[in-house]
């Protein structure tokens, strides 16, 4: 060691050393509750704390013979008692404790009073001051190293992320090391934010920093991309990453094909499904679930039945999930002789039907009228005890209404009301309808009365209004159907046909419904 490191040194070990008196008093204040008035001090100890300087405080936080424990109780001390010192503690005194609770790996501590100091209330120091402090309160480069990620997760967490990106540059400036964890943990509180530009920046800074990424940090910014429906630019990310070593796994992948599912991108979905098979990664159960969902609810329904298979040839468990939404698919399409084999396949696999099972299949059957079956099953279902919830009950009182079997529909509106479930509006005004229809007003006003007592009275009463603007759109519908194509045009025309057919059947009753509303 040469005499210039020697007499370095020399300093810095007397430095760090505080004077016996002040020892004796963070030991006499360690064990005195923090509460506890500076009267019930003794009159040395009064005195010394009134004497007590920012640099003598500096040397008593960092003095190797006092415990990190004693250290902290000693500073909030002072903290409560600001009155008892001639100075308010700075921001080196609060870097030294700091550092010397992370030395002793207390890390909730060292948080704490990190954030008391960067965000309390009474101070609020920047960056650049805790980074010019730390250059000199800190000596142990693994030390800094600990104080400047907790800077940065204690900034990510607080949102504060302007302050992140200053501590990540000076850290990669100053050759600190980062930790890969703590820069995942600020990924994901920028997905939380829906940030998911300045987390794609984010990700590329922690590569150009010479960070190996990790795949659960690209997969947290994959899944915020996916979120906004930037799939394409996720692929690209991930096609990306595996050029610099980070390989994606089934998460990643899964992450990607929910978000093209949900969104019916099947273009894309091809893409994402090719790179999968590029790099090596196998489907899993959750893969399938999520493509056979996209599939049915778009009505491609042998792809999804296809997978099926695929699930049965591999030996994974189709659960009674995957097994509703085939049924919901092929009812919605009126394929119910496919449904009614998937509830056969159940049945010889031993697979408990419940409510959603039912709800697909009666769903089916009352969109094509076939209430008999529909009233089998539903029978079937209550046996096993399976009850009917509002969703039900509305569908199967449309489907009574469709087919003109209004007893049917009034009885089981009456029997929804008891069991405490409410009908759909649309579903009511055609029960009326039908009942105005067949002159049965006294029931039609009795199920009227209902719906003004639950609160609809509002939008029936401007049904008187709404009827002469519909009138008028009805001439604008004819022409329409008239001047262009039907196909093109039905989706918009049929909801309007619908509510002036329903209108019509109410104009005689019109009066006597303004009237009570």
């Amino acid at each position: 060691m040469s005499a210039n490191n020697f007499v370095r040194t020399l300093k810095n070990a007397k430095r760090i050393y505080a004077p016996k008196p002040y020892q004796d008093l963070v030991n006499l204040i360690s064990k005195t509750p923090l509460s506890s008035p500076t009267k019930l001090l003794d009159s040395t100890s009064t005195s010394l704390l009134a004497k007590l300087s920012p640099t003598t405080l500096r040397l008593i936080l960092s003095d190797p013979n006092l415990t990190s424990s004693k250290c902290l109780r000693f500073f909030s001390f002072l903290l409560i008692n600001q009155s008892s010192i001639s100075f308010e503690p700075d921001i080196h005194a609060h870097i030294t404790l700091i550092c010397k609770l992370l030395k002793a790996r207390n890390f909730p501590e060292a948080e704490n009073l990190f954030r008391s100091a960067s965000l309390g209330e009474n101070s609020s120091y920047p960056f650049p001051v805790f980074s010019s402090a730390s250059e000199i309160c800190c000596y142990d480069p693994r030390i800094k190293a600990k104080l400047l990620n907790l800077m940065l997760k204690v900034y990510s967490d607080t949102g504060n992320f302007d302050e992140v990106s200053q501590t990540f540059d000076y850290m990669r400036s100053n050759g600190i090391k980062i930790d890969e964890r703590t820069c995942t943990r600020h990924l994901l509180a920028l997905k939380r934010a829906d940030k998911v530009g300045v987390s794609l920046d984010f990700l590329y800074k922690m590569v150009k920093a010479g960070l190996e990424v990790s795949v659960y940090s690209l997969t947290v910014v994959v899944e915020g991309l996916c979120y906004n429906g930037e799939i394409r630019r996720s692929r690209e990310l991930v096609e990306d990453m595996v050029g610099r070593g980070t390989r994606p796994n089934i998460i990643t992948f899964n992450k990607m094909v929910d978000s093209c599912a949900k969104r019916w991108n099947f273009d894309e979905l091809d893409l994402v499904l090719l790179l999968m098979r590029k790099e090596g990664v196998e489907f899993n159960v959750k893969t399938y679930g999520i493509l056979i969902d996209g599939f049915v609810s778009y009505g491609k329904v042998k792809e999804a039945q296809m997978l099926i298979h695929d699930m049965h040839d591999i030996g994974f468990k189709v659960d009674v999930h995957l097994f509703n939404l085939m049924i919901r698919g092929y009812s919605r399409l009126g394929f119910m002789d496919s449904a009614f084999s998937l509830l056969g396949e159940m049945a010889e696999r031993n697979m408990f039907q419940n409510g959603d099972t039912y709800w697909g299949l009666i769903s089916g059957l009352c969109k094509i009228g076939k209430m008999g079956q529909a009233m089998f099953y539903i029978d079937e279902m209550q046996n096993k005890g399976i009850e009917l919830d509002d969703v039900m009950f509305n569908t199967l009182i449309n489907g009574f209404c469709n087919k003109g079997m209004i007893d049917k529909a009034f009885e089981w509106q009456v029997t929804m009301e008891n069991k405490g479930f409410n009908a759909d509006l649309s579903v009511c005004l055609k029960i009326m309808g039908e009942l105005c229809e067949s002159n049965r007003t006294e029931e039609a006003r009795m199920l009227f009365n209902k719906m003004v007592k639950r609160g609809a009275a509002p939008q029936l009463a401007s049904l008187a209004s709404f009827k002469e603007e519909m009138e008028r759109q009805n001439s604008k519908t004819l022409r329409c159907l008239k001047e262009n194509d039907f196909v093109n045009q039905y989706t918009k025309v049929a909801p309007v046909v619908g509510c002036i057919r329903l209108l019509r059947r109410l104009m005689k009753w019109n009066s006597y419904l303004v009237d009570e509303a």
